[in-house]
């Protein structure tokens, strides 16, 4: 069968540091693929920067060529889904279109200094309560009040109508629909610390406290809908924009992980843990986050999630900042050349600590260096730092679930390194369960969009979703325990590293 026989769904997967474009068949499977790679702007450390049309046009170019490859055309698209890196911040003009100013990345820790100011004047506690977050510069809502406090004007252009908030989704969405939908989903919402995740909605009341104007925010969809038409000047017909989520959420429903209890983990430029808490809406007392799960037919679903803002990054910056690897799957045979670190532990809060530390000013460590300490040494610390990170992840949502993890769903580019997710069920001592397509956050887009369309047949049965491989915990207890502990010294000594007052 070839390509003009089939019908497929568009999957607009735009990530922190490549958009990417897939087609899924019928199946679940994807048929074609495109990515393209755009700039990250580092401009001071610990803030991080996107050009808007930069991610624009990388996420229609990366479509248009997905289409060109395949030999698909419009007609042939039955729907089109999005998901995100989610919390980045877009200001842009709503007659032009054009951005304000950069989008600040989830990443940046610019906004640190005004977590500070509301923490001390007692907003802590009732942001945790309404939004289920902890307050961190990783939100959006700090982000966007920092761009109102530095740039000259935008706050009157903002309160006049003129100027529009939107996560990436909320920005492509607009983009693709020549500017008729201003909108997201629960998934993202909640991740603004503006949205209140119990009444499902905007709380006016921390658009008032944290001074962000309340008419900038985007309507909120469900997850799972025909949302309006992608203009036909970019594809070349109308297709229908049915589905919306932010990418970890995305990730989850495309794993499968809908039911209380089930967990996943995505390897990104970041990890993000899942855990789902059903209809159940748990406060975390261990520093995870409340958020809402996709919101499919209604009924208001809940996780716990836990982020590490440096994972596959990592290996990011062994390539591109240390230079002792050319490519990033090289890491994999470099670690692999030594059966162990020799004391050797890296800390990557290149960008401060998320979950469950939340310290914006925590800096990298790396320590127990000796003479006899190669890169190879240093590339398996690399490896064992990020699934060190999930286990903190782990035992925090063990703790505020009241139940103990029995497996561990991945995904993500380096769910792919065979050693890291040998690392991961070692230290974490449970299954680790790899599916046959590894794309899970577009394949959870495509799920979305091809329910709102009537797509797929039997999403639950999917080919996409069966496992490809088990990684078994194969480490002794004791020899978990004491690594798990050097561990959390390392972690002791990188915190509060910078000053909360900017001083060194």
């Amino acid at each position: 069968m070839t390509s003009t026989d089939k019908r497929f769904i568009l999957a607009l997967d735009q990530g922190t540091t490549s958009s990417r474009a897939i087609l899924f068949d019928s199946c679940g499977m994807p048929f074609a693929s495109a990515h393209c790679e755009f700039t990250q702007h580092t401009p001071a450390p610990g803030i991080v920067e996107h050009d808007p049309e930069e991610i624009w046009q990388s996420q229609l170019t990366s479509a248009r060529i997905v289409l060109e490859k395949a030999g698909v055309v419009a007609s042939m698209i039955a729907g089109i889904g999005v998901t995100n890196q989610r919390e980045t911040t877009i200001l842009w003009d709503r007659h032009t279109g054009t951005a304000v100013a950069p989008a600040i990345v989830w990443q940046s820790r610019v906004s640190a200094p005004l977590c500070e100011q509301f923490r001390e004047a007692g907003f802590e506690e009732e942001i945790r309560k309404r939004t289920g977050l902890v307050l961190d510069p990783y939100f959006s809502a700090t982000k966007i009040r920092h761009l109102l406090d530095t740039i000259p004007g935008l706050r009157a252009r903002c309160e006049s109508g003129d100027v529009l908030f939107g996560t990436v989704d909320t920005f492509l969405l607009w983009r693709l629909s020549g500017g008729l939908l201003h909108i997201t989903d629960p998934t993202n919402a909640s991740r603004t610390m503006l949205y209140d995740i119990v009444d499902g909605a905007w709380s006016d009341q921390l658009c008032e406290k944290l001074g962000v104007p309340r008419c900038i925010l985007p309507s909120i969809r469900s997850s799972s809908e025909v949302y309006g038409m992608c203009e036909s000047k970019w594809f070349g017909a109308e297709i229908p924009l049915a589905g919306c989520a932010g990418d970890q959420q995305s990730a989850a429903y495309g794993q499968g992980c809908i039911l209380a209890g089930q967990a996943k983990n995505t390897y990104g430029t970041g990890a993000f843990l899942f855990f789902a808490t059903g209809s159940d809406c748990i406060e975390s007392r261990h520093g995870l986050l409340t958020s809402r799960a996709c919101d499919v037919g209604g009924a208001s679903q809940y996780c716990l999630e836990g982020s590490v803002f440096i994972a596959g990054a990592v290996v990011g910056w062994l390539r591109d900042g240390l230079g002792i690897i050319q490519t990033s799957a090289e890491v994999e045979s470099l670690a692999l050349r030594v059966s162990q670190t020799d004391g050797v532990v890296f800390v990557p809060a290149l960008t401060g600590l998320g979950a469950p530390h939340w310290d914006p000013y925590a800096r990298g460590l790396l320590i127990g260096l000796s003479r006899g300490t190669t890169a190879a040494h240093i590339a398996r610390a690399s490896l064992e730092a990020i699934a060190f990170q999930v286990c903190d992840i782990v035992s925090a949502m063990q703790s505020d679930s009241g139940s103990t993890l029995q497996t561990l769903r991945v995904d993500g580019g380096a769910s792919a390194n065979n050693l890291l997710m040998q690392m991961q069920a070692d230290l974490l001592g449970v299954p680790v369960e790899r599916p046959c397509v590894v794309e899970t956050t577009a394949l959870g887009a495509a799920l979305l969009a091809g329910g709102a369309v009537g797509f797929f047949d039997d999403s639950e049965a999917l080919e996409a979703r069966k496992i490809e491989r088990i990684f078994l915990p194969n480490m002794d207890s004791k020899v978990r325990a004491h690594m798990l502990s050097r561990w959390h010294e390392a972690v002791d000594r990188s915190r509060r590293w910078e000053s909360p007052h900017g001083d060194g």
